[in-house]
C-alpha cells in the first residue's frame, strides 16, 4: 500500500469518511477542525477571551487526543482500504471463480457473498455476482449489482468489464421481454436466441 495514503490519518475521522464513506466519522472530523480553529483564535486573534494557561492546557489535551487518534487511524487504515487482505478470514474469491467456471451457481453465490461480507464494495466480487445472477435469470438482482458497481470509486478501473456485463444484461432483458410478448400473443414459436457468452472475471 502506498505510504502516501497514511497522510489521511493525520486528520481524525478522515480515513473512515474518505475511504469508506462512513458518515458516523463526520462528527469526529468536524470536531477536530473546530477545536483547531478555536485554539488558534483563542491564542493569536482574541487572546483576551481565555487565560493563557487555559489555552495551553487545552492545547496539550488536544495534542494528546490527536496523537491517540492518529495512531488508531494508522493501525486501521489497511483494513479500511483493503479489507479482504487485512482480514483474518480466508479469501474465498478464487474458490468462487472455480465454482463459477463449473456452473455451480449456488456455491459461487455463497462464496461471493462471504467475500462481500468482508468488503461490500469489492469490484471483482460484485461483477462476478452480477454474472451469477444473470446466469440464473435473476436479472433485477444483476441490475442492482451493476448499479452498486457504478457508484463505487474502486470500480473505475473495471469500467470495460462493467460495460460488457451491462450489455449482456440488456441482451437478456430483451430476450425475456421477447419471450413474454410471444407468450401473451399465444405464439408457440420460440424467438431466436444466441447462446450466452460465458465470461471469466480476473481476480
Amino acid at each position: 500500500m502506498d505510504n502516501r495514503l497514511y497522510l489521511s490519518c493525520l486528520w481524525p475521522g478522515l480515513p473512515e469518511l474518505w475511504w469508506r464513506g462512513r458518515l458516523s466519522a463526520l462528527p469526529t472530523a468536524l470536531t477536530f477542525g473546530l477545536a483547531i480553529n478555536g485554539l488558534l483564535v483563542a491564542r493569536f486573534i482574541y487572546p483576551e477571551w481565555l487565560m493563557f494557561s487555559m489555552v495551553r492546557i487545552a492545547g496539550w489535551v488536544g495534542v494528546i487526543a490527536w496523537c491517540y487518534c492518529t495512531i488508531k487511524n494508522v493501525r486501521e487504515l489497511p483494513g479500511l482500504i483493503q479489507p479482504r487482505k487485512a482480514s483474518r478470514v480466508p479469501d474465498r474469491f478464487v474458490d468462487a471463480q472455480m465454482a463459477f467456471l463449473k456452473s455451480d451457481w449456488r456455491r459461487a453465490e455463497t462464496l461471493l457473498k462471504d467475500c462481500l461480507a468482508i468488503e461490500d464494495r469489492d469490484p471483482p466480487s460484485l461483477l462476478l455476482l452480477a454474472a451469477v445472477y444473470r446466469h440464473t435469470a435473476r436479472l433485477e438482482f444483476c441490475r442492482a449489482c451493476i448499479d452498486k458497481l457504478r457508484k463505487t470509486e474502486a470500480a473505475d478501473r473495471w469500467w470495460l468489464e462493467v460495460d460488457a456485463e451491462e450489455k449482456r444484461l440488456l441482451r437478456d432483458f430483451s430476450y425475456r421481454d421477447s419471450g413474454d410478448k410471444v407468450s401473451r400473443t399465444g405464439n408457440t414459436e420460440n424467438p431466436t436466441r444466441s447462446e450466452p457468452i460465458r465470461t471469466t472475471v480476473a481476480a
